[in-house]
């Protein structure tokens, strides 16, 4: 499990990507929480091998509703949509809790935080914002 209070000990655990990511070994190690809400919490991670910076989204699996968000993520393929690099399970402190972690790749800033930056939009940042979100 990835939290906070384990941010200095590496998670090492198989993961599930596509392409030559398929099934590998990785060793993350979580540095601090970037964000989180109702669905789970977000980490701010180093792939030990790689030493890429990655965000980890880890949610919380309840077995009584269908989380398509895995599924659907590893469907989309947009250079406007954040990439999903690998996902992984992870049990929690009861037998009954399983987490769904999912690796993407890390963005330093939120639309909120470029927007309040910039203050009122210019049309050079009009232009930028067009180009990301096309």
């Amino acid at each position: 499990m990835i939290t906070t209070r384990e941010s200095s000990r590496p998670v090492r655990c198989a993961t599930h990507g596509t392409g030559t990511d398929s099934n590998r070994q990785c060793t993350y190690n979580a540095e601090r929480v970037i964000g989180n809400g109702t669905f789970g919490i977000v980490y701010s991670a180093h792939i030990v091998e790689t030493n890429e910076t990655v965000a980890i989204k880890k949610v919380f699996v309840d077995r009584r509703y269908r989380n398509r968000e895995l599924q659907v993520w590893r469907e989309m393929h947009h250079p406007n949509i954040v990439t999903l690099k690998h996902a992984f399970y992870t049990s929690g402190d009861s037998p009954d809790e399983l987490y769904l972690n999912m690796v993407m790749e890390y963005v330093p800033e939120t639309v909120y935080c470029v927007m309040k930056r910039f203050g009122t939009l210019s049309l050079a940042l009009e232009c930028q914002v067009v180009i990301w979100w096309q």
